[in-house]
């Protein structure tokens, strides 16, 4: 019933939406969603950094960051408002580029709604409003957003969560770009877990990109839960050709 009512909801959003995006390949935040917030009236900080060893060495679009050998990053601050809603802000998003330069690349705020501790329950859901506001050698569109859905289920010692996402600059429902993400994990002890995550961009809602265009990554991660600080690190591999050959993912986080 919980899962229906989810689909139900997202079907409503997307509905509603009624804009779009284009394919960019930079990201500053490679993370799967697990319903997990803050503690009420608590503040958390979590520091994502990825790294392109080998990629594209053409900025998708003029006047953007060269992925190969760049690094993008955010400082995210999330504030646990209510048991079931976090407040969120990601600034700075920054670069360091191939060439050593050092990029400011805008905010983005976020709005994000789940079931009270997910980490107990069986099945947990939620959805996720991200806005962003950019600047143009990150995105040439200065204003985009991103809503994404949250669905999993912990089963013995696995976790199985499917975030259906679909970007959105506002220029139409059929732009939508279809973006999900999906992480099947498994604890080994109460302090590590090993993961597989799967990141694929397809294209528009209405038109889906050839499959040698479509963008899909795989990442091999071990999370590490300490009392001060949780540890992600992931190594991605391009499946396709448009896809970056390889990544390096970090997330660090601690509640303040």
């Amino acid at each position: 019933m919980r899962i229906v009512l989810l689909r139900n909801l997202c079907a409503i959003v997307l509905l509603c939406l009624g804009h779009a995006s284009l394919v960019i390949a930079q990201t500053d935040e490679i993370q799967v969603y697990d319903a997990a917030i803050a503690p009420t009236g608590a503040l958390n900080l979590t520091l994502h950094n990825n790294y392109t060893p080998s990629g594209s060495t053409t900025p998708v679009f003029a006047g953007g960051i060269t992925p190969e050998h760049s690094l993008n990053g955010v400082a995210e601050w999330a504030y646990g408002v209510t048991p079931w809603f976090e407040s969120g802000l990601y600034f700075p998003l920054y670069s360091i580029t191939r060439d050593g330069g050092i990029l400011y690349n805008g905010f983005k705020l976020r709005a994000l709604f789940v079931t009270p501790d997910a980490v107990k329950r069986d099945v947990f859901y939620g959805v996720n409003f991200e806005f962003s506001f950019n600047t143009a050698h990150w995105d040439p569109r200065p204003y985009t957003s991103e809503i994404r859905g949250i669905v999993g289920a912990h089963v013995g010692n696995f976790d199985l969560i499917f975030n259906p996402i679909v970007d959105n600059s506002w220029n139409g429902f059929s732009r939508l770009e279809v973006v999900p993400e999906t992480r099947v994990a498994m604890a080994v002890s109460e302090t590590y877990k090993v993961a597989l995550e799967e990141y694929d961009d397809f294209g528009t809602i209405t038109h889906f990109l050839p499959a040698t265009k479509q963008t899909h990554q795989l990442f091999g991660v071990i999370d590490v839960t300490t009392k001060a600080v949780g540890i992600e690190f992931g190594v991605g591999a391009g499946l396709t050709s448009a896809s970056d050959h390889w990544v390096l993912k970090l997330i660090l986080s601690r509640d303040l």
